[in-house]
């Protein structure tokens, strides 16, 4: 798999989650990815954007364009140092939310990309990888 073109954004405040949203939009596009792939990546990217806003105390997106033979597909990567995810396997539960929404974030997230991994440890923050595949 080689990384074609990559990108990293702030993720400090709201603003940054907006435009978040229109970098993954735009890359998905660039892309070549149907509109309902580019609506699913743009869903999911928000979700997590947020959480690493609220949640981790700010962080990073990585962005990355992939080349697997003649499959493409996009790679997100949502990393903080924030308090981390104390049970990982029970914050990707739907119904279950810390922050009084609806406990669909994580769990929702996971449904609508190709692959999803979590590495989380307390105090040292969260690192969320997902990948869409066109």
């Amino acid at each position: 798999m080689r990384v074609r073109k990559d990108e990293s954004r702030p993720l400090r405040a709201e603003d940054d989650v907006v435009r978040a949203r229109q970098a993954v939009r735009s890359w998905a596009v660039e892309m070549g990815f149907s509109l309902v792939d580019q609506t699913k990546l743009v869903t999911a990217a928000s979700e997590l954007a947020r959480n690493t806003v609220v949640y981790g105390g700010g962080g990073t997106l990585l962005m990355e364009a992939l080349e697997d033979g003649a499959r493409k597909g996009l790679r997100l990567v949502f990393a903080d140092q924030g308090p981390g995810i104390p049970d990982v396997e029970t914050a990707l539960r739907d119904g279950y939310t810390t922050g009084g929404g609806l406990g669909l974030g994580l769990g929702g997230a996971r449904r609508l990309v190709n692959e999803f991994a979590i590495e989380s440890a307390a105090g040292q923050g969260t690192r969320i990888t997902v990948v869409k595949w066109k």
